[in-house]
């Protein structure tokens, strides 16, 4: 089978996460307007306007470093297992909007995201070792999640 295009695998890489993505946002849809004003915030609350293009960019910045870690050769063990991690965490990732939103509850959103903290550290760590820069793509990623998380434990312990 011969190999994928270097623009393929890159447009492939960078679809997998959007779709995390769209799945969240549907998952996200019905609470942002219903359920989710009604909750107490702190004071550290973005404005909702703001979640879109951080999230996008996030993204697309986890599609480029996993292109750069599959392009090493997914022959190799290292790579295998650093996607295989970097797979987890997407799928923790998407998890957690319909725990959170859907299920409109912020101690399950709780239970996905620390899970999902120590996968995006992981991946880092994973990554770095293979290509650096890949893995300095996702510390972004990391900040913000790490802020989301902060914010998810607040608004549990306010409602």
């Amino acid at each position: 089978m011969p190999a994928l295009s270097t623009t393929v695998s890159l447009l492939i890489a960078v679809a997998l996460p959007q779709l995390a993505g769209i799945l969240g946002a549907w998952a996200t849809a019905s609470s942002v307007e219903s359920w989710y004003p009604t909750l107490t915030k702190p004071w550290f609350t973005p404005p909702n306007w703001l979640f879109a293009p951080a999230w996008i960019t996030l993204y697309l910045l986890m599609g480029i470093a996993s292109w750069m870690i599959w392009r090493q050769g997914f022959d190799q063990r290292a790579v295998r297992w650093a996607l295989g991690v970097y797979g987890l965490q997407l799928l923790l990732n998407a998890g957690w909007s319909p725990a959170f939103f859907g299920a409109q509850s912020l101690g399950l959103g709780l239970a996905v995201i620390i899970p999902l903290w120590l996968a995006i550290v992981a991946t880092i760590v994973l990554f770095w070792r293979i290509v650096p820069l890949a893995g300095a793509l996702l510390i972004p990623y990391l900040g913000w999640v790490t802020y989301a998380t902060a914010l998810n434990l607040r608004l549990w312990q306010l409602n």
